[in-house]
């Protein structure tokens, strides 16, 4: 069967004109925050071992674009990116000094799309990632780059970072002694928000009013008051300790005048599996889908070479495109105003105005006069 060459595959998508110049402008402000912050560009190969992906990403990892190697190794077309800048980190650039701070540009692959808000199968992520510092300073750095980015974007107001800490869930479940099924299922329920069914679930392990109350905490989101709720039903050492390091990155925001821009949500559970800590999403308004995540991955850094503290962050650069250009209202891709036209039937003196106009730091557009409209 013959494929129609007019069209391209589902969830892939072409970008030109206005769009492309949003994309390349956002990348631009990007990487000015990146290179202020003392970040250096880092570029990975598209193509890796499945393994790699599968040691970052777990289960999520599966829905990548697979296929054999000549020497019979699977091989993926990257669906994430920090997996293979973390391996870069503890086994090229092990001997560089520490901190080592990293930024990068890259499209990423999916063999579906996840669901019908995250249609794409081909996203670039602009991200950054921290190697070598643990606690507080690298996730505050982490969490005023990404505000920076978008106050320079002009959406200072339109954006929330929500903030949680992975370890919260992991206590609750290591003290309810959930084996890695019945985990991921409470994890599913508690994305979902479906605290009927996450009660249901862990009544199995657990009193009914302790159940009930666990599956209230976990629609809990808002500023500061949710710590205080949040201990009236988390007792266990290591959720408790975890809240305790939320709430210092909270008080922090809070001391630097940054709240508005920040909420604590509970019942963020992040599905990747490298995370080991704090971890948060960005939302936009105008935005279907969450705009960024991050967060801290430590123990992915030991699985690939040497273990070491690790953080970081990524943006999803075509939502945030849909976003600006819907704001702008201008998504036609036309010529601006002040472009200089450039015509003439004598092709030598149509160039030199041209060239002399390029000198004067103009936009050219030259118009034969059989395309002169």
């Amino acid at each position: 069967m013959t494929d129609p060459l007019s069209g391209i595959p589902s969830g892939l998508r072409y970008f030109f004109g206005r769009e492309a110049r949003v994309r390349r402008a956002i990348e631009e402000t990007a990487l000015a925050v990146f290179e202020g912050w003392s970040y250096e560009e880092i570029t990975t190969p598209t193509i890796d071992y499945y393994s790699l992906f599968e040691q970052g990403m777990g289960n999520e990892a599966s829905n990548s674009l697979r296929f054999m190697d000549a020497d019979g190794k699977l091989l993926a077309v990257r669906p994430d990116v920090t997996s293979s800048v973390a391996r870069a980190a503890v086994t090229l650039l092990k001997r560089r000094e520490r901190p080592l701070r990293l930024w990068y540009v890259a499209p990423v692959f999916r063999q579906h799309a996840k669901s019908q808000a995250e249609f794409r199968r081909e996203l670039t992520q602009i991200g950054c990632e921290l190697f070598g510092v643990g606690g507080d300073p690298a996730e505050i750095e982490m969490l005023l780059i990404a505000c920076e980015i978008f106050d320079r974007l002009g959406l200072r107001n339109d954006f929330i970072i929500t903030l949680n800490d992975v370890e919260i869930f992991n206590g609750v479940a290591e003290n309810l002694e959930l084996d890695s099924a019945q985990r991921a299922a409470m994890r599913e329920l508690i994305d979902s928000r479906n605290a009927t069914d996450l009660e249901r679930l862990l009544s199995q392990f657990a009193a009914v009013d302790e159940s009930r109350r666990f599956a209230e905490l976990t629609q809990l989101s808002g500023k500061g008051e949710v710590f205080d709720a949040a201990r009236q039903v988390i007792t266990n050492e290591r959720s408790r300790a975890a809240l305790d390091r939320l709430e210092l990155v909270w008080e922090t925001m809070v001391s630097l005048n940054l709240m508005d821009r920040f909420e604590v949500d509970l019942g963020d559970v992040s599905t990747l599996d490298y995370y080991t800590g704090l971890n948060f999403k960005i939302y936009l308004k105008g935005a279907g889908v969450r705009i960024g995540s991050g967060g801290r991955y430590d123990h992915l850094t030991a699985k690939l070479g040497a273990a070491e503290p690790a953080i970081g962050f990524v943006i999803d650069l075509d939502a945030l495109t849909d976003v600006m250009i819907a704001r702008d209202g201008k998504g036609n891709g036309q010529a601006e105003a002040t472009t200089c036209r450039v015509t003439s039937n004598d092709s030598l003196a149509t160039l030199q105005e041209a060239i002399a106009a390029r000198a004067r730091g103009e936009r050219v557009l030259i118009s034969t006069p059989e395309t002169k409209r």
